[in-house]
């Protein structure tokens, strides 16, 4: 299962201080957790084929073992410390729940 979530930061996020954060505390501490097969951050750079700018700034892809057992992790103290960083960097961020066909 792959969950990718779609983010902007808030306006008063610095992009600086959200990707050194996510550098050094989120892409280890999610990679670290049992449940997680991989865990990338991507900054979105534009449209294919298209001068618009993109919807969102960030996308997460999470690759995980099964619901249950993340849902078990992210129950943490420790991930929720994470989840509450992460709250204050981005704006009402998606999480989509996919699978593959």
């Amino acid at each position: 299962m792959r969950i990718i979530v779609l983010f902007n930061l808030k306006a008063d996020a610095d992009p600086a201080a959200y990707e050194e954060w996510a550098r050094a505390t989120d892409i280890p501490g999610v990679n670290a957790l049992p449940s997680v097969r991989d865990f990338q951050v991507h900054r979105a750079t534009g449209l294919l084929s298209s001068d618009a700018p993109p919807p969102y700034a960030y996308v997460e892809v999470i690759d995980i073992t099964g619901m249950e057992a993340f849902g078990a992790d992210a129950a943490s103290e420790a991930v929720q410390k994470v989840a509450a960083e992460f709250r204050r960097f981005a704006d009402d961020p998606q999480f989509l729940l996919t699978e593959t066909l």
